[in-house]
């Protein structure tokens, strides 16, 4: 009962930002107008999923949408076990003062909000008066431009969102090296393992399970990019290859203001979200014999 109490103000914060919000989806079932009651609205019912398969015009946007959130979330998976791999490399450091110290320094950018990252980025990447630039021109190198260009669009983002979670990512690694029990890594040393090989047969087992744990909400959650990023990043050149669904879905329904068509389109990648989610659930206690739930 304790725990449950102690529990109990983050189950609240729970469903008051998650679970509440939901009732947002029956605007998707209206032609909402704001100002206006959603009971003086006309309702519609499906009409609004219909239309974005009747519509040559909105499919193809949402086509374009789903292939470039599939390409960044592909190289993000590609690229998952990145954070594990870092947590070993620092938990072998032994100087433990420069270990907190790369590991506050890495997870500091996680606070930061998109502005300011775009803001180091112009500063580092502008083609003008970026740092980068400049030191390409002083090599002899012509200038790239970095930001604009729509040229490996997807990688960038994925880099620059990599850079700004990887020490935040890493803490719950930190975290499993911290549990693995300590005695089998002296039974390891007695055996005369060094520590390449305790990393290989006791450290990287270990973690395997809280990887593979991770690795199934990422794929419950593999619509779900967010769209500071894209929506910070985005200019008129590399608007086709940056907007990624959640993006697409704020342009549809704030920017040009289709609210409940926009509402719809976030039920639908919701649903495929859970349904994704359940099927790897499953498929992992099929091969793993384990699963999240």
């Amino acid at each position: 009962m304790q725990v449950f109490f102690m529990a109990l103000p983050f189950l609240c914060i729970i469903f008051i930002f998650n679970y509440l919000p939901l009732w947002g989806w029956a605007f998707a079932f209206f032609n909402y107008r704001p100002g206006l009651s959603l009971l003086d609205c006309e309702f519609v019912g499906f009409s609004h999923f219909t239309r974005l398969f009747g519509n040559p015009v909105l499919f193809s946007q949402l086509i374009n949408s789903l292939k470039n959130t599939l390409g960044i979330v592909s190289i993000g998976w590609l690229f998952s076990p990145l954070p594990m791999l870092f947590a070993i490399l620092l938990s072998e450091v032994r100087f433990k003062i420069y270990q907190r110290v790369v590991q506050t320094i890495t997870t500091l950018p996680n606070f930061v909000s998109w502005i300011i990252v775009y803001s180091l980025m112009f500063s580092l990447l502008n083609v003008n008066t970026g740092a980068v630039n400049e030191l390409l021109s002083f090599l002899g190198f012509p200038r790239v431009n970095f930001l604009i260009s729509s040229d490996n669009v997807w990688f960038k983002m994925w880099l620059i969102g990599a850079w700004k979670g990887l020490g935040w990512s890493a803490i719950i690694y930190f975290a499993a090296i911290a549990g693995i029990d300590k005695t089998l890594f002296e039974a390891a040393m007695v055996d005369g393992a060094n520590r390449i090989q305790k990393i290989w047969y006791i450290t990287l087992p270990c973690l395997l399970p809280t990887y593979f744990v991770l690795f199934i909400i990422s794929i419950g959650s593999f619509l779900s990019t967010g769209m500071e990023q894209y929506l910070i990043f985005q200019n008129p050149l590399n608007k086709e290859s940056i907007e990624v669904l959640d993006l697409y879905v704020f342009n549809i329904g704030i920017t040009r203001g289709q609210i409940s068509f926009g509402t719809a389109i976030g039920m639908m990648k919701s649903t495929i979200s859970i349904i994704m989610f359940s099927a790897a659930n499953v498929l992992s206690k099929y091969i793993r014999g384990e699963s999240v739930f």
